[in-house]
């Protein structure tokens, strides 16, 4: 029961287990109360520009008119409908949104919540595929230091250990690669050859071009085709996780367009729904549809969510397709891509700058630093952002940028002047 002295921090403590936390070590959460474009307001009135589109989510700003008001319009006429043996507008002009600007590849689309289910679908498409066909093939491959999320098959292929070490017993089996960084591809290449020779591999699935959990690690795209060339001469079925780099924070609307083999499968979420629902989306190729197309029952992909195709969602990623393809939008990510580029030229020489790196509007380096010598570093360097009024979510040493593509030049300059009064803190 609240009482009218209490902040909504303190009565968060009660009753809240919040995620990827340590609760004895963590210390009471923010509270944020409104947000609008790139802003976010926390309950004292201070507000913070938010640098991470709010885990790459909010991409055309927090509470865009054009979406809600078309999510309000539609919750009026339909709010949810079971979407097995029903179907619905949203849901239907969505799916021919989406085709348009997905790989040419693309043919059919499955729905379900989030970032995870949406790789685990993807995993499960790659696994029964073989399994339909007769196929004795039951190994996955994924790079190391891949974060594909938290469900069991997700985490089955996520190399962090951090998150995954108390289930790992459970896991499916699952091979790993080093990212193709330029000058090992040939080497990376060669160990590919040689698990397919040893093992019956079903399918492999990375975060193409960038590792973000990893911490936003790029990597390069021709030692990918390779990859994704010989994955595909030995009917390996490739599937791109595009949870955190799609809808356009690449420069492109996937980063699967810088490749010129295409993904047989591709997963959606964060970004899908503008950051206003959840939802997530599998697309596959026509050739993963045709093996579960059968009179046999049990070929079919049996599995659900409550929430599959829910209207109002759907409505809010059509909304922001919609904006995504504008050219107002494409000038906003181009601003902000030259933003950055200039930012990093500017920085790229500092002592304690390492490995400078972007891709579209994501900006990412190391702080070099003894990481010893600041205890925590990564919270201590969280803090000093949010003292400027800054939302940057290092990773470890890591400090990177991926801003809503409305950031205004002003926000975007007040990013960079906490990172460089971080540069002269540290």
């Amino acid at each position: 029961m609240k009482t009218e002295t209490q902040t909504l921090s303190q009565r968060d403590r009660k009753h809240l287990w919040h995620p990827l936390t340590q609760h004895k070590l963590a210390g009471d959460m923010l509270a944020i109360v409104r947000a609008k474009g790139a802003l976010l307001y926390d309950e004292s009135g201070k507000e913070y520009v938010d640098g991470i589109s709010s885990w790459y989510t909010a991409v055309y700003g927090h509470c865009n008119e054009f979406i809600t008001s078309k999510v309000a319009a539609q919750m009026q006429q339909l709010d949810q409908v079971v979407f097995s043996g029903f179907t619905h507008e949203p849901a239907i002009a969505l799916s021919e949104a989406l085709i348009q600007i997905l790989p040419s590849n693309q043919e059919k689309l499955f729905f379900s919540d989030n970032g995870s289910t949406a790789t685990e679908v993807g995993i499960k498409m790659a696994l029964q595929y073989h399994h339909n066909l007769g196929n004795d093939r039951k190994v996955l491959l994924a790079f190391e230091e891949g974060f594909h999320g938290d469900t069991f098959g997700a985490m089955s292929v996520s190399g962090l250990s951090v998150y995954n070490g108390a289930f790992e017993d459970h896991f499916l089996k699952v091979l790993r690669l080093p990212i193709p960084a330029g000058e090992n591809n040939a080497d990376v290449l060669l160990k590919l050859r040689n698990l397919i020779a040893e093992h019956q591999i079903a399918g492999f699935i990375f975060e193409p071009m960038v590792q973000g959990a990893a911490g936003m690690k790029m990597y390069n795209a021709e030692g990918l085709n390779d990859l994704l060339k010989l994955c595909r001469e030995n009917h390996i079925i490739t599937i791109a996780d595009e949870v955190m780099t799609g809808f356009g924070k690449t420069g492109k609307n996937f980063a699967s367009e810088f490749l010129e083999v295409q993904p047989d499968i591709i997963c959606m979420s964060k970004a899908l729904t503008a950051g206003l629902l959840p939802m997530a989306v599998t697309s596959c190729s026509r050739k993963i549809y045709d093996a579960f197309y059968s009179e046999e029952l049990s070929k079919g992909l049996f599995h659900g969510h409550t929430y599959t195709a829910n209207p109002l969602a759907c409505t809010a990623a059509l909304a922001g397709i919609e904006l995504l393809t504008s050219a107002e939008m494409q000038g906003h990510i181009e601003r902000n891509i030259a933003s950055h580029q200039i930012f990093a030229g500017q920085l790229k020489r500092h002592p304690k700058v390492k490995n400078m790196r972007q891709l579209g509007v994501i900006l990412a380096f190391e702080l070099d630093v003894e990481m010893e010598r600041y205890g925590n570093l990564r919270n201590r360097l969280f803090a000093h952002f949010m003292k400027e009024g800054v939302f940057l979510r290092p990773l470890g040493n890591t400090i990177y940028i991926s801003a809503p593509y409305i950031t205004s030049d002003d926000q975007l300059q007040k990013i960079y002047t906490s990172i460089e009064k971080a540069l002269e803190k540290f």
